[in-house]
Parts: C-alpha cells; sequence; structure tokens
C-alpha cells in the first residue's frame, strides 16, 4: 500500500534528496523545505521505495500537500 508524504508546513522546496526507485529508511530526509529563511527536513516515516515525486525544486507548496509516494 502506498504511503503518501506531505508537507508539514507551508514553504518552497529548497531541495529533493530522493528520486524515483531509490530506496529510503525510516527517518530518511526526502525533501528539504524553506519557510521563513530557515530549512525544514520532510523524512520518511517507513522505509520503502519512491514510487513518485510530486514536487519540484523552486516549487512553492502547501502544508498537507503531497510531495512524495512511496511503495
Amino acid at each position: 500500500m502506498p504511503t503518501e508524504v506531505a508537507a508539514h508546513i507551508t514553504g518552497t522546496v529548497w531541495k529533493i534528496e530522493k528520486r524515483v526507485g531509490d530506496d529510503v529508511a525510516s527517518n530518511d530526509v526526502l525533501v528539504i523545505l524553506e519557510s521563513m529563511k530557515m530549512e525544514m527536513p520532510v523524512e520518511a516515516p517507513t522505509s520503502g521505495k519512491v514510487r513518485e515525486v510530486r514536487c519540484k525544486e523552486g516549487e512553492p507548496v502547501q502544508e498537507g500537500q503531497i510531495l512524495i509516494v512511496l511503495e
């Protein structure tokens, strides 16, 4: 069953750390968001493989927006 990983804050995608097909462990950093000049990591809640990346670097995102889908 896929796991959707959402932004926990409103901000801008500063860096995408993982790509489609990458294996991830629980708590690996998937994406780094920038908000109010602070970098906020978005971590994997479980281990798995990146199935989809639904954001781009430099893109603004809203709190709750899906950024990564793991399988």
